[in-house]
């Protein structure tokens, strides 16, 4: 036998047995689409696949919608071939010349595909035409201002162009972490006519707070639906037998839509150097107001142990009410003068192309000793955003005449003495009896007295019995906190030596909480009213300046002044300690 020629023979006989190598194809349903139109993407590998394919190219420019998959299988000549497809629903995310990218599924690659998307579907900046005229849905978005103030209010609207009919619409802005988004009022629908053609607009307003300064970016709004699939109805075979049907509107299918508006662009501008006061308040107008029960006009006049009512209403123009201090922190309390807040009542209304916060608030006034007392005025400076100018309000001083408590308050009413019934007037007494009270010989009385004692000490018993339990608790709590003072309290200071001020601020605050559980601050500035220390309040008003502004901070200035001041009391309660609340 001849070996040279029977090798060569027996590799081509083995490579004829060999099952076909498997290749990945992938086409569109066409090639030019118009904007807002969703495109059908179908991938197909020779023979079975347990794999999926890669798509995550696709990303960078589309939006997957959704996905099926299927697979076929032919028998031909006693030959066996199985065909496994995928078809992806994509959405481009701008518009102009795109490409399908190479695609990876199970070690094979499809072929790139050039495509054509049609005029953006955002339109201009001011509301302009869309670069397409053709587009039968498009958005346009407006911004009231380009460079606010950092957590100012910049009120964004969005118009919704349409002259299709949209099922299962719905339109979002994306959220972002650097802005906070808040849907201001309700849509309003309206028609408008451009260049010939009729279209349905939605508009809607949202208000942008940007949480920190610098150039930010955010995505735009973006319309998901359904709008009836032309293309689906034209390819019916009974349309060419009975004509156009009566239940074509009835029958037709859908496809999906998706179109973007334009992303969003701000140039935040820090806090100002010039806004010297404690509370950041950017607004276009902001008023303070206070009326006190019992009403005073001057010098206001009280008793020991009555409470006497203060009422703040402030409200702020281009802000939300949860961004408005709290008035009992801008109060300045003499010795002997207590406050005690009720809860606040928050408001959120628009206001033109803005929005309108509001915050009500009571807040009772006790007096432990008579005597005369000053309160200080009221300062609360806010910067305004029409003039780039700092303004204050202020609220007059007032003097406190504190009374002592009212005679009737604490002395308890004598008993009344009934008098003996009289004798006739023919009858004399033997002798004249002294007179007694009358209850002091009646036993109904006397066992009405002692039911009332039995109750009175039983009651002690339970409230005795209900204040161990919270003690035990209050030692427990007592007991862990200084452990998580004292992590908080290390990731303070590693903060510190990192100079990152929005650790710096989160740990803070955390371990505030464990000095305070019952009123945590909720801010610097709330937590620097606490400390008398006036190194510790500089240290942080600085650090609340740099979380504000996003600027460089130097932890070196708060860890010194932690140790002498704070530290040693991380462990422990406060040194003073205020009344409990009325209603404890």
């Amino acid at each position: 036998m001849n070996w040279r020629y029977s090798l060569p023979a027996l590799a081509l006989l083995c490579a004829m047995n060999l099952p076909a190598q498997a290749a990945v194809t992938a086409t569109l349903n066409k090639n030019s689409f118009a904007s807002g139109e969703t495109i059908q993407l179908q991938l197909q590998r020779d023979g079975s696949a347990d794999s999926q394919p890669d798509i995550r190219p696709l990303k960078q420019d589309f939006d997957v919608l959704g996905s099926s998959s299927g697979s076929n299988v032919q028998i031909i000549n006693g030959h066996m071939s199985t065909q496994t497809q995928i078809t992806l629903l994509l959405s481009p995310k701008r518009s102009g010349k795109l490409q399908i990218p190479p695609l990876q599924w199970g070690g094979e690659q499809s072929a790139a595909i050039e495509i054509n998307v049609g005029g953006t579907a955002a339109g201009t900046a001011n509301g302009g035409q869309p670069a397409d005229d053709n587009t039968h849905v498009f958005i346009t978005t407006t911004l009231d201002q380009k460079q606010p103030y950092v957590q100012a209010a910049v009120v964004l609207t969005v118009r919704l162009y349409t002259e299709q009919s949209l099922l299962q619409a719905g339109l979002d802005l994306p959220a972002s972490s650097d802005v906070l988004v808040k849907q201001l009022g309700k849509d309003l629908q309206t028609t408008e006519t451009r260049n010939g053609r009729n279209y349905q607009v939605v508009e809607r307003k949202y208000l942008l707070f940007p949480q920190r300064s610098g150039k930010l970016s955010l995505q735009g709004p973006v319309l998901d639906a359904q709008v009836a699939d032309n293309s689906a109805a034209s390819n019916d075979p009974f349309d060419n037998i009975f004509g156009q049907s009566p239940f074509g509107r009835m029958l037709n299918a859908t496809r999906p839509l998706r179109v973007r508006g334009k992303q969003i662009e701000l140039n935040v501008l820090p806090r100002p150097a010039a806004a010297t006061g404690a509370n950041w308040l950017p607004a276009q107008k902001v008023t303070l107001d206070e009326s006190w029960k019992p009403e005073a006009a001057g010098a206001v006049t009280m008793h020991v142990g009555e409470p006497l009512t203060r009422h703040f209403s402030l409200t702020a123009l281009g802000l939300t009410a949860a961004q408005l201090p709290d008035p009992n922190s801008l109060m300045s309390l003499p010795e002997g003068i207590k406050a005690y807040p009720d809860q606040a009542t928050l408001t959120d209304s628009p206001q033109g192309l803005s929005v309108q916060g509001s915050r009500e608030q009571n807040i009772a006034l006790i007096a432990s000793a008579p005597g005369r007392y000053a309160l200080p005025a009221v300062h609360l400076s806010w910067w305004d955003t029409l003039h780039n100018e700092q303004r204050e309000i202020t609220l007059p001083a007032r003097t406190l005449n504190v009374l002592p408590a009212a005679a009737g308050a604490t002395n308890a009413p004598m008993p009344q003495l009934v008098a003996p019934a009289p004798l006739p007037f023919n009858q004399q007494p033997a002798a004249q009896a002294p007179a007694v009270p009358r209850f002091a010989t009646h036993p109904a009385w006397m066992w009405l007295s002692m039911l009332l004692a039995l109750l009175w000490l039983g009651t002690l018993v339970m409230c005795w019995r209900q204040r161990v339990p919270r003690t035990q608790k209050i030692k427990a709590a007592k007991k862990t906190a200084p452990l998580r003072s004292g992590s908080e309290l290390n990731a303070l200071l590693r903060a510190c030596s990192n100079n990152d001020a929005q650790a710096a601020r989160r740990h803070l605050l955390a371990w505030a909480g464990t000095l305070w559980p019952d009123a945590a601050p909720r801010g610097l500035n709330e937590l620097a009213h606490k400390f008398s220390d006036a190194g510790l309040v500089e240290a942080l008003r600085q650090l609340d300046r740099a979380c504000y502004t996003n600027s460089d901070w130097d932890g070196t200035a708060l860890a010194q002044s932690l140790p002498a001041g704070t530290v040693a009391a991380a462990g422990k309660a406060p040194a003073k300690r205020e009344l409990p609340s009325l209603y404890e």
